[in-house]
């Protein structure tokens, strides 16, 4: 078991992942961007589709594993090694795609065939260039290749952004409000009712007082799911003390909650990994709302270093495995048949 936990990507903290630049340090994102050349979109949006239908009671368990070979073939036999080290019984795939980079592909295919719910992370780029028009193409073809994938999905547009390092590419909340507005109109338009958004800022937004990730929150008419990543960080922050600021304030808002990230990317002192494991699956029993939880299993080789798989340490491997097979942690899987007709959503 350890062996096959040893597989897997880039730092969470900077969340990065197989596709190279998808997050790199200086925001992976356009330098400098001009100021919108159209006005933003202001009217209120209809917005379609809530992606998978909810478990009544318990929540789902995922992984993003880091593959040995970057090709669909590789995600999957990574994902599946993790799964069966974990207990064979994990529901969500996670994905990663840069801003210009098609999806869904032939990864999301792989995902497919092996029958998980999965949640694709796409990058974003500069919010005043995506309000401009400019890319509004490519959005366009996104939604239409998302809509003709037929299958119920979690997409995590431009996860933390929040984070001080993707400020020249964010420029201000109201701007990154803007741009979710915008892609999100467009994914309207083009009838995507299989999508549910989901927005996904640090948990450390939440808990520091230099940051604010709450106002970076598009509304509750946009957003479907809440989500946050949670990381211990060098000091070592507990997880429900990172999870407590988030939850006070996704409690105020009537959406599920997925754990976008949550890894152990610190080495710490002995047993220090495996106890900070252990408090994820009571808390997420102590919380209701939220409904998924997806690991983030990977090794980084490179500055800075870090390594959140559990290849050395079979402590912790078996605490997510005992969570990973716990039945509150298994609840029957979303219907994943791929549907000829969209459903009848009600609007907002």
């Amino acid at each position: 078991m350890a062996a096959v936990f040893a597989l897997a990507c880039l730092v969470p903290a900077v969340a990065a992942c197989d596709v190279g630049s998808a997050d790199r340090p200086d925001g992976g994102t356009t330098a400098a961007a001009p100021p919108p050349t159209v006005t933003p979109r202001t009217s209120p949006v209809r917005t379609t589709g809530r992606g998978p239908e909810l478990p009544e009671k318990g929540a789902w368990v995922g992984a993003w594993v880091k593959p040995q070979f970057h090709n669909a073939t590789g995600r999957a036999a990574a994902f599946d090694d993790f799964n069966r080290a974990a207990g064979g019984e994990l529901t969500i795939a996670h994905m990663f795609h840069e801003w210009n980079e098609a999806f869904p592909g032939a990864t999301e295919r792989a995902f497919q065939a092996q029958g998980k719910l999965q949640m694709i992370s796409w990058q974003g780029t500069d919010t005043r260039s995506t309000v401009s028009g400019v890319y509004d193409s490519l959005i366009r073809q996104r939604a239409v290749d998302v809509k003709e994938f037929g299958v119920p999905v979690l997409l995590r547009y431009r996860w933390e952004m929040d984070r001080p390092n993707l400020a020249a590419s964010m420029h201000s909340p109201e701007d990154y409000v803007a741009a979710w507005k915008h892609v999100r109109a467009i994914f309207t338009e083009v009838g995507v009712t299989n999508a549910a958004w989901v927005w996904c800022p640090h948990a450390d937004g939440f808990a520091e007082p230099d940051r604010d990730a709450a106002a970076y929150y598009p509304g509750d008419d946009q957003v479907d799911w809440l989500c946050a990543d949670v990381y211990p960080g060098p000091e070592w922050n507990s997880f429900t003390d990172r999870m407590d600021h988030f939850m006070a304030f996704a409690q105020k808002h009537p959406r599920p909650v997925v754990i976008g990230e949550f890894g152990l990317t610190q080495e710490g002192r002995p047993g220090q990994r495996a106890n900070w494991m252990r408090e994820v699956g009571p808390y997420l029993k102590k919380h209701p709302q939220i409904k998924a939880a997806v690991y983030f299993a990977a090794r980084q080789t490179t500055k800075p270093l870090y390594d959140s798989t559990f290849g050395n340490d079979p402590e912790s491997a078996a605490v997510f495995r005992e969570m990973a097979t716990d039945p509150y942690f298994n609840p029957p899987p979303p219907d994943l048949s791929v549907s000829s007709a969209p459903p009848s959503v009600p609007s907002r």
